[in-house]
Formats: C-alpha cells, structure tokens, sequence
C-alpha cells in the first residue's frame, strides 16, 4: 500500500493523504474517510520515508536522572501524554545521577538523531552549558532555571520559606534543615535558601547554620537525622529537602523513643505517596510535576515551529500539604 492506493479507495486527492498523516488541515469529511481506509487496511506510513522527506524524526530526546522517582514518574508522565497528542514518541535516557552519562547523552542528540530535546536536569557544570550551548535541537529544561534557555521550574525558594515560617509561627523555634547538595540549585541551594532566608525574617537568625547536606535517598535522610539529633538535642522541628529524606528522618526519630510530630514535627517537599502513607501523614509541599513535563512539551514546540524566538521560562507554584490539624499538637 501507498498514498496513491489510499487516496484512490478513500476518494480523496493525495494530498489530502499526506495533510492526514502530518496532521494537517482537511474536512472532517475526507479525514473521517481516510480514517476508515487506514483502519480497514492497516496501513502505516513509513517512518523512514517521512524522516528523509521532512528532516523531522518525530521523535523526543527526553533525558532524566533516574526512573525509581515519584518526581520523576510524574515529569515523564506529563511529558508523554503531549507527545502522544502531537504523534511523537519519547526516547528515554537515563543518567542514573552520573553527570558524565548526560553529557553523553546530550552530545548524542547533538546529531540529530531527535527533533528536540527534554532535560530534567540536577547540576549544570561548564561542560553541561558548552554542550547545550552547541546542541542543534532545541531544548527545554525541567525543574532547573538556566538563564538564556527555555526552562519550566517551580518556586522551591518560597514554598521553603512559608513551610519555615508556618513552623515558626507553630511555636517550633528549634528547627534544624536537611539539605539535597547544594549544587542542584532548586532542590539544594534554593529550598537551603528559603529556610535560611525565613528563620532570618522571623527573628531566629541563630537557626541559618542548623543544616546538613544528605543525598536522595531514605537511607541519608535516617543518617542526617541522626548527626542533627547528637548536635542539636533540643530539636522540635526539622525539615527536610525532599519527603524521601524525610521518611528517612522519621523513621531515626521513632527508632530513638522520639514522638513525632508532638515532640519533633518532621516536613519534606514533594507531596510523595510515602510521605501520606505514614501516620500521621508527613507536612509537604505539592509541586506540579506532571504540569511541568506537559508545558515543557508545548515550549518545545513552539521552539520548533519558531525558533529562538519561542524562548522563554516558566515558574510553577505550590501548595503547603498539612496533616490533621491534631498532629500540630500531637493528638
């Protein structure tokens, strides 16, 4: 089968075939007759012939740290319920949180083996912007602010600062912070920032030193808990750079005969489903990841249909996730 035979047994010009395929614009008349002659006949055009016809591969680069991530899931999520929508498909690249595999990764796409390139990325070293500074696809970047590219990305400044304050305000005033690495400038350096920047404007500037720096895992979060609770035995509130480590810290916490939350009331960011399945259920912050991924499709495409010219950022919001108003008390 070829267009030609389509457009012959649908009635429609070859054309018409072709718009079809491309998503074009025709009648929903000719479309609805196509449609029946392409189901009827299980054709499907050749992706080989349409790459080397338009130079378009109809396919996505779309590069994340790891896959065993809510976060992540989310992102990705987002990111294909678009494609699907536009007739594009998404190859996955995962770095495993080694900086070198994405370089890799990106000096790959570099070749145009894809139309554009998705990067949920962490840390943005020199050789990071040299590449994409090369890169001869656009790119979007999800989760991080790049000055200069097209970025979607979340206040994690701010939803750290009001989840410091509405501790402090709670009566918490001997808050200690878990920090992610400070290089990953959202979830490390800006949350750091915000809790610093809040025990600062509420009067407890003594409080800005009382962090550590964990990885992200379960298991780092227990450590650092830990080291905070030898250091600082007088903690009543501690708040942690992702739900991950935060589980971690409770479970420290509970280990030691320590009540949480009535005698220390733990926070993370993410709105994980582990963080609900403890009781009580963990204070969070929600960010809107899936959001994230779809707008970062659509910024993408519009950079494809219009070229630099399409750049620009975008900044999500979030909203507090508090447990029952009794946890507050430890009810």
């Amino acid at each position: 089968m070829n267009i030609a035979e389509i457009a012959e047994m649908a009635g429609v010009s070859r054309a018409a075939v072709s718009r079809y395929f491309n998503q074009g614009y025709i009648s929903d008349e000719k479309r609805e007759a196509i449609r029946k002659v392409v189901e009827e006949t299980g054709y499907r055009p050749s992706v080989q012939a349409q790459t080397l016809r338009t130079k378009k591969t109809k396919m996505i680069g779309v590069i994340v740290p790891k896959v065993a991530s809510g976060t992540i899931g989310k992102i990705v999520e987002g990111v294909l319920s678009v494609l699907n929508e536009h007739g594009y498909q998404a190859l996955l690249a995962v770095t495993q949180n080694d900086a070198k595999k994405e370089l890799e990764y990106l000096t790959a796409f570099c070749d145009k083996q894809v139309d554009g390139v998705i990067l949920a990325g962490t840390v943005f070293s020199a050789e990071h912007k040299r590449i994409l500074k090369n890169l001869s696809v656009p790119v979007v970047i999800v989760g991080q602010q790049l000055a200069g590219y097209c970025c979607v990305f979340h206040d994690d400044y701010h939803a750290s600062y009001d989840v410091t304050k509405l501790f402090l305000q709670k009566g918490r005033t001997r808050l200690a912070y878990i920090s992610a690495i400070l290089q990953d400038q959202a979830v490390g350096a800006e949350r750091c920032r915000g809790f610093q920047d809040a025990v600062w404007d509420m009067g407890h500037g003594e409080l800005a030193q009382r962090f550590v720096t964990a990885s992200f895992t379960l298991a780092s979060g227990y450590e650092k808990a830990g080291e905070l609770l030898e250091k600082y035995r007088d903690l009543d509130g501690l708040i942690c750079a992702t739900d991950r480590m935060a589980v971690g810290a409770v479970k420290c916490l509970r280990e030691r005969g320590i009540q949480v939350p009535s005698q220390v009331l733990v926070a993370g960011h993410g709105d994980a489903e582990m963080a609900r399945a403890l009781s009580p259920s963990l204070f969070s912050v929600r960010y809107f990841y899936e959001k994230s991924g779809q707008i970062a499709v659509q910024m993408l495409m519009e950079q494809m249909g219009h070229g630099e010219e399409a750049r620009r950022e975008v900044k999500l919001g979030y909203s507090l996730v508090e447990p029952d108003k009794e946890s507050w008390n430890g009810r």
